[in-house]
């Protein structure tokens, strides 16, 4: 009757396995380490430098436990704070000569100090949030009136080439804050543009003037046009964020909205905060433009005269000068993917391969049948400064959308262009106008004060169930102390990121899941109340209180799906937690416990008592039952 089959008890020993494997690298704790990523687009950081910091670190006659090339950045492991620093100070001297421009970053960082054969079993420690392991938390203003100039400059491009295409003439186009001004000299030809701008260009409203002896149509973005244009500036700078700090290697960075134009982005371990504003520096603009070879421009090149009206001088990798125009000719926004590859005419030559999407792809095929033989720049902005990636020469109109920059590049320099190009580019720029930083005491002294919230609540549970329900009682401990073991070990499988308010959902979990022991453990009672033999109590209890635990669990996990799904921030890490430690809990409530229970009653025959506390018995049933349970048992008197 209570009796498991192997197989069950195999489940219940492969889940306690894997439970302590999983569980056991959240107790090694953290060891101070360095870590080695790019400071520049152009810079790329691979597998490569780890012999190079081995050597540096053996000529400073440091001993590091390990050095790892891992998320698109090197980390040295140190047994002492002293190794760290000494480790910082030499390989920032040996990788970056001139302070003045570094390469790198050089920045200290924590990793866990579990053991390697853990490692290698992906047995990893959860991650912990800002509050619990430090680091820095920023929030940053988007520029929206730069979206809209942006997105205005865009509108100029565009509605030039539609233009062009119906053989309209026009007297210039420019524009005027966010507006866009088309000018005509005769009313005959605005008459036939307004309708194509009208039909084409819907996110303009247009009225017609006159300016002195010329007509103007002036587009102006609609209310519509303007929400639209912000949220998806907002949208594409977030996920322009992670991806420039995700390559940089940095564990589960927080990146999410907060209001209309507002971002904030939170950075666990990073404590050095001017190395966190540099990550979030590195987000670039990517821009096509011609180049300018006029007379004028060649001049400018060597000095003998000022650039260009509409053109502007800037570096290319080797430090030489080369002028461009201003007007761009397409952005990263409407690049669609960039690979590493080959010439498709000789096989040998490294080449870039580009896809753009429709109107990228119209807007490139136009303007290279109409610049065969000229340059054309690829342009990425950092930090207010411009470099040119590639300058290659047209050698033909390129349609389809499918676009192959290739000349003077080496395979390095090809796989680096290709991942620029794909790690897009801020839709307008954002400035940090609040930082704070959490030092590591303070998010130490988090840990404490939760992990002995946990540890007390546990403490308390184990004591009131032990005195109160006895063996049962100890049965009922041992699957709430399983309970845990599950929930952190899932947690860590899934490298979830532990806050203040998860450590809350688990001290919370923690009295849930006891709830169904008791409501067991009061069944068994009342089976032997009624006058049931021991073990049919047992078999009885269990059966007739799984429904109303799965009731109970169901409810409060469909309350904790709402926050998972409705809530953010924290409240979504709470719901995390709490929602995983209702699935944890109905197992080793359930099967753990009857487990334990079958397996020191269950081969026993002859039952005639449980150790299950007081049972209190109706006076008519107190002769008849008196030996059902362990212990004196005081009969209820009417």
């Amino acid at each position: 009757m209570n009796r498991y089959s192997w197989w069950k008890y195999l489940i219940l020993g492969i889940a306690l396995v894997v439970g302590l494997l999983y569980t056991l690298p959240n107790f090694f704790g953290e060891a101070p380490a360095v870590q080695i990523s790019s400071a520049k687009a152009t810079v790329k950081v691979d597998s490569g430098m780890v012999p190079r910091i081995e050597a540096v670190l053996a000529k400073a006659s440091l001993q590091a436990d390990f050095v790892q090339f891992d998320s698109g950045s090197v980390k040295a492991r140190f047994g002492d704070v002293d190794s760290q620093v000494k480790a910082k100070d030499a390989i920032a001297k040996a990788l970056n000569p001139d302070a003045a421009d570094p390469a790198y970053i050089v920045a200290y960082n924590l990793l866990s100090r579990s053991p390697t054969w853990l490692t290698k079993l992906r047995a990893l420690p959860m991650y912990l949030g800002l509050d619990l392991r430090g680091g820095v938390h920023f929030l940053m203003q988007v520029d929206m009136k730069a979206a809209l100039t942006k997105k205005a400059d865009v509108f100029s491009g565009d509605i030039r080439v539609l233009l062009r295409d119906k053989n309209i003439r026009h007297a210039g186009i420019s524009r005027d804050g966010n507006d866009v001004v088309v000018r005509f000299r005769d009313r005959a030809v605005l008459g036939q543009a307004l309708p194509l701008l009208t039909d084409q260009v819907t996110d303009l409203q247009w009225t017609e003037a006159a300016d002195g002896s010329e007509f103007k149509l002036t587009g102006t973005l609609k209310p519509e046009a303007i929400r639209r244009i912000q949220d998806a500036a907002l949208k594409q700078n977030i996920t322009t964020l992670h991806n420039r700090i995700n390559s940089l290697g940095t564990n589960e960075p927080v990146i999410q909205q907060q209001g209309l134009d507002r971002v904030v982005v939170q950075l666990p371990g990073v404590q050095d905060t001017a190395r966190a504003k540099d990550i979030l520096g590195r987000t670039a603009t990517l821009e096509v433009r011609l180049v300018n070879t006029s007379t004028e421009a060649l001049e400018a090149l060597r000095g003998a005269g000022p650039v260009p009206f509409g053109s502007e001088r800037y570096l290319d990798r080797d430090g030489s000068p080369i002028i461009v125009f201003r007007q761009v000719i397409l952005t990263g926004d409407n690049l669609t993917d960039a690979q590493p590859g080959f010439d498709g005419q000789n096989s040998s030559e490294p080449a870039v391969h580009l896809t753009l999407d429709s109107k990228g792809a119209t807007i490139f095929r136009d303007v290279t049948r109409e610049n065969i033989n000229k340059r054309m720049a690829i342009l990425l902005f950092e930090k207010n400064k411009g470099e040119v990636v590639t300058a290659p020469v047209i050698r033909g109109e390129i349609g389809g959308g499918r676009v192959q920059i290739s000349g003077r590049m080496t395979t390095v320099e090809a796989n680096d262009t290709a991942l620029l190009l794909r790690s897009g580019a801020l839709a307008a720029p954002m400035e940090i106008i609040e930082e704070r930083m959490i030092g590591p005491s303070l998010g130490a002294d988090n840990i404490t004060k939760g992990f002995h919230s946990v540890a007390y609540g546990f403490a308390f549970i184990a004591v009131f169930m032990c005195g109160y329900y006895l063996l049962f009682g100890m049965f009922s401990t041992l699957a709430l102390g399983f309970n845990l073991l599950l929930l952190v070990s899932v947690l860590s499988m899934m490298q979830v990121t532990l806050t203040l308010p998860g450590i809350a959902a688990i001290a919370l979990t923690l009295g849930m899941a006891i709830d169904a022991n008791v409501l067991i453990n009061e069944r068994v009672r009342e089976e032997l109340r009624n006058g049931s033999s021991p073990q049919a109590a047992i078999s009885a209890g269990y059966e007739r209180a799984f429904a109303t635990i799965l009731d109970s669990n169901i409810t409060t996990l469909i309350a904790g799906l709402a926050l998972l799904a409705f809530g953010s921030g924290f409240v979504r890490g709470f719901a995390v937690v709490h929602c995983l430690g209702i699935l944890t809990s109905m197992f080793s409530a359930v099967m753990f416990s009857r487990g334990l229970v079958n397996l020191w009653y269950g081969r026993q025959k002859k039952l005639k008592s449980v150790s299950i506390g007081q049972v209190w018995k109706p006076a008519a049933a107190a002769g008849s039952t008196g030996d059902a349970a362990s212990g004196s048992e005081p009969v209820a008197k009417a």
